[in-house]
């Protein structure tokens, strides 16, 4: 059975856990589906996994319309979320002409970086039939703003601000909620104040669903690892043995463990 956004309320109702991958291809994501992975995320990260960039601003809203076409292709019965590249929705109009080119191409749900800026955009979207996942905390599109890639939501006053946005965006229409780096109370504190399903990347053990990408969690990516990634091949012996590892590990949440979080 198909994979929608009320198979995720009903799991945050019923506490349980759910599994998000990226995936960029109709390979990958037929083998990710076929895994049990819960939503297929096409994520702008392929500008770094696949094209080489430093950042994820290069991408093109062709780049994703292509990628997303190709993860459809493959796809056997997950949620496909697709991230709208920088400056695509850097005003309502853009934001509802670039969505439309995603869902025409495959994708079932938009990922929007940014606060409360996206409040009108998000309703736009939500009132035309576009579902949006509001992403918090370590946003990519702003690593020039933040002035590197580190954890947010640190210290009271941060907090608070991205409670407010988290309940704000959700009022506006957001489908979802994800979270990236930030310390675990916060993760915890965001998913029980909204009633939409919160994915965490680095946002503790508490979110309602976990998200990686794919090149990270099969250890293939270069460089040094971050904190809240956990490499499945080491034990699994096979690309598929990795990913149905990473599935029941969120389900039966193994991971995070307390390695992969952050503190206050």
């Amino acid at each position: 059975m198909a994979v929608t956004i009320n198979t995720l309320r009903e799991r945050k109702q019923n506490n349980e856990t759910f599994s998000v991958l990226t995936a960029y291809d109709a390979t990958f994501a037929q083998r990710v589906s076929e895994a049990g992975v819960d939503v297929i995320l096409i994520g702008d990260s392929l500008g770094m996994v696949l094209q080489g960039h430093d950042s994820t601003l290069p991408v093109s809203m062709n780049d994703m319309c292509y990628h997303t076409r190709a993860v459809a292709n493959g796809n056997k019965g997950a949620l496909i979320m697709a991230d709208m590249p920088f400056m695509s929705y850097g005003s309502t109009d853009a934001a509802l002409k670039n969505a439309a080119k995603l869902m025409r191409a495959g994708a079932q749900m938009v990922k929007l970086e940014g606060t409360d800026w996206m409040e009108d955009t998000i309703k736009a979207l939500s009132d035309r039939g576009v579902p949006v996942c509001a992403h918090l905390g370590l946003t990519p599109q702003f690593v020039n703003k933040f002035g590197g890639y580190k954890v947010q939501g640190r210290g009271d006053a941060q907090a608070e601000a991205m409670v407010k946005h988290a309940r704000l965006l959700e009022a506006a229409g957001a489908d979802m909620i994800l979270l990236e780096c930030v310390p675990s109370e916060l993760g915890k504190r965001i998913t029980e104040a909204v009633s939409a399903p919160v994915i965490g990347i680095g946002a503790g053990p508490d979110t309602d669903g976990q998200v990686l990408v794919l090149h990270d969690m099969l250890g293939v990516t270069p460089g040094r690892r971050p904190r809240f990634v956990k490499n499945f091949m080491e034990e699994a012996g096979s690309v598929q043995g990795a990913l149905e590892a990473y599935v029941a590990a969120v389900r039966e949440r193994r991971f995070p463990s307390e390695e992969h979080t952050f503190k206050a």
